[in-house]
């Protein structure tokens, strides 16, 4: 149940006022806490100032001398201890007619020293008291976050607050499918019981950052009339082993408690990577966490209606046991969008902002390939931004294509300035880009080419799909090569040398050719993929990691990406040479315009 704060008690704040007012005392008894001004002279200047006559009052403190002179100044000095003030004036050579007319003031200090040492010696006491009763008190509050670190950190949802519902989610027809029928379930078990089906344990929803994993989640909670807990992965685990493994237990009892209801896990993977992938300490604390979710998810008693949805980008690293039938019986994939998925999500982000008349959203869906979710969501953001800040009522196109470009390369760099040989091997870099993927008969349709800077980016040739793909051939990869050759090609070509603009392209071509050799079987080695199925490495499970390849097997491999490489610098180089006229022309109108759109591009192939 959601956990109410109580309101501080009196005694607490008595305790607080005792203490406080007892360390005032003490600084006040100890410290001299008044404002002063006064000046520190020696005892010479001290005598002198005696016989001269200057001074209206004197007040001695134990070994301090406090002087007023007659025109009002404020002095002191020190005397050694145990010395006498009359005894040392008549010392220095002080005549005793002097020493009868000083005003001296002797302060009685034995009573305040004794007070001061037994404030000094009782407050200790007193606080080390205050301390252990305020952490007893503590201790039998479940609130204290001290004191209750086995308390599950799980948000029971709020009805009230929650909205979402499935009409709120586009596209991932099918994962809503199968929640659909879980929300069903738990409304009315009784049917499904008739025939004698059981309802499933668990679902993990498992899909790319951005994909709507969390949204499903949020519209089960807005569609079931059941409670709904809440609760990310990485909240289970703490410093001290055995906290996960309570919270598990604390959520399940409170679950269980609640039935039928639905627990929601967020990011999964925090907890439930593969046992024994840990090298220090630490995992021992998340093995056990993760113990406790197999234990509790197989200990179910039969008809608790309790279901248990997990989240994750990362199932590759999952703990087997967490995903066999009986603890996550469906595994339900939320994929990208495709094109009729982004526009149905461009729709639902654009309800509640008002739309031009004219807007094409499925020119839109077609023009952001391979963007989630969360991508659309901030695209639709992004243009009511743009739209605002150029005083329009509403979002229109343009507005629309400015946000895409933005939000795939950042914004727009005018402060970045670049010299004139700079811009023009900037145009003539993305003009090779773009003419070399124009030719080449695999290549997506060029949609853009820009020499305006966005993000890290001097400028960016943009290509299109017409449609999703989902199959890649070898001629396609190999044609893609040519293209992001061709701005590397197209400087040493026009300006006999290369520069370190075409960074990205060469590491981007690099990777998609030895991957041809050693993930698709797309080389002279034939149909074998060389090394593990996740290149990515991290401590425990893969810690020591080998090749699963000889060391000669590795030299024929780099032998064959560069033999890929060559082979479409050459045929690039080719290309270019053969357009170079062509490329000029281009580069130079775009050396003017900036940015050349697809139509006006493909005009230049007609002529």
């Amino acid at each position: 149940m959601p956990n109410i704060s109580s309101p501080h008690k009196p005694r607490n704040t008595i305790l607080y006022v005792v203490v406080a007012a007892l360390l005032i005392s003490a600084g006040l008894m100890i410290f001299d806490t008044k404002a002063t001004n006064e000046k520190e002279i020696n005892l010479n200047t001290f005598i002198e100032e005696a016989k001269s006559g200057i001074i209206s009052k004197i007040t001695v403190s134990k070994n301090k001398i406090n002087l007023e002179l007659v025109d009002g100044a404020k002095q002191f000095t020190n005397k050694e201890a145990g010395t006498n003030l009359y005894e040392l004036l008549g010392q220095t050579g002080v005549s005793n007619e002097i020493i009868s007319k000083l005003p001296i003031y002797i302060e009685d200090t034995e009573s305040s020293s004794f007070w001061s040492d037994i404030l000094i010696s009782i407050i200790p006491f007193i606080l080390i008291v205050a301390f252990f009763g305020f952490m007893m008190r503590s201790a039998q509050s479940s609130n204290n976050q001290a004191m209750s670190f086995g308390k599950s950190k799980a948000k029971l949802f709020d009805k009230e607050k929650q909205k979402t519902t499935f009409e709120d989610v586009a596209g991932a027809q099918e994962a809503k499918e199968e929640l659909v029928e879980i929300v069903d379930f738990l409304k009315h078990p009784q049917k499904y019981r008739a025939m004698g089906a059981k309802i499933p344990k668990g679902v993990m929803l498992i899909g790319s950052p951005g994909t709507g994993k969390t949204l499903l989640a949020r519209a089960v909670a807005g569609e079931a009339d059941v409670p709904f807990f809440n609760i990310s992965g990485s909240e289970f685990v703490e410093m001290f082993v055995g906290v996960g493994a309570s919270r598990v237990r604390d959520l399940f009892t409170k679950a269980k408690r609640n039935a039928p209801c639905i627990i929601f896990i967020d990011e999964i993977d925090a907890v439930g990577r593969h046992r024994g992938a840990g090298m220090g300490g630490g995992h021992d604390e998340r093995e056990q966490t993760l113990n406790q979710i197999l234990t509790e998810m197989d200990g179910f008693e039969t008809g608790t209606n309790v279901i248990v949805i997990a989240a994750t980008n990362r199932p590759d690293i999952l703990d087997p046991a967490l995903l066999r039938p009986g603890r996550f019986d469906r595994r339900v994939v939320v994929d990208m969008p495709d094109i009729k998925a982004r526009e149905q999500i461009l729709e639902v982000h654009g309800r509640n902002k008002p739309m031009a008349k004219g807007v094409d959203l499925k020119k839109i869906a077609k023009s952001t390939p391979g963007f989630t979710g969360a991508d659309l969501e901030n695209l639709m953001n992004e243009a009511a931004i743009l739209a605002t800040k150029l005083g329009k009522k509403t979002v229109a196109m343009p507005e629309l294509e400015q946000s895409i470009e933005k939000v795939l390369m950042g914004p727009e760099r005018k402060s970045r300035v670049l010299n004139k040989k700079e811009k023009e091997i900037t145009a003539y870099h993305e003009t090779g880009h773009a003419v070399v993927g124009h030719l080449v008969p695999n290549c997506d349709p060029v949609h853009k080419i820009s020499i305006v800077s966005r993000g890290m980016a001097l400028g960016v040739t943009w290509f299109l799909p017409d449609e999703d793909q989902h199959l890649i051939t070898k001629s396609k990869f190999e044609d893609e090569l040519c293209s992001l050759l061709g701005g590397y090609t197209s400087e040493e070509i026009f300006f006999g040398e290369m520069t370190t603009g075409a960074s990205n392209d060469l590491q981007r071509a690099t990777k998609l050719a030895r991957n041809m050799v050693t993930k698709y079987g797309m080389s002279e080695l034939g149909p074998i993929i060389f090394g593990g199925e996740n290149d990515e490495i991290f401590i425990g499970k893969d810690y020591g990691h080998i090749k699963n390849y000889s060391e000669e097997s590795s030299s024929k491999i780099d032998e064959l990406t560069k033999k890929i490489i060559d082979k479409a610098y050459k045929r690039t180089k080719d290309l270019i040479e053969k357009h170079k006229d062509l490329i000029d022309r281009i580069a130079k109108d775009l050396l003017e315009e900036e940015t050349i759109a697809a139509d006006k591009f493909k005009k230049y192939f007609k002529e």
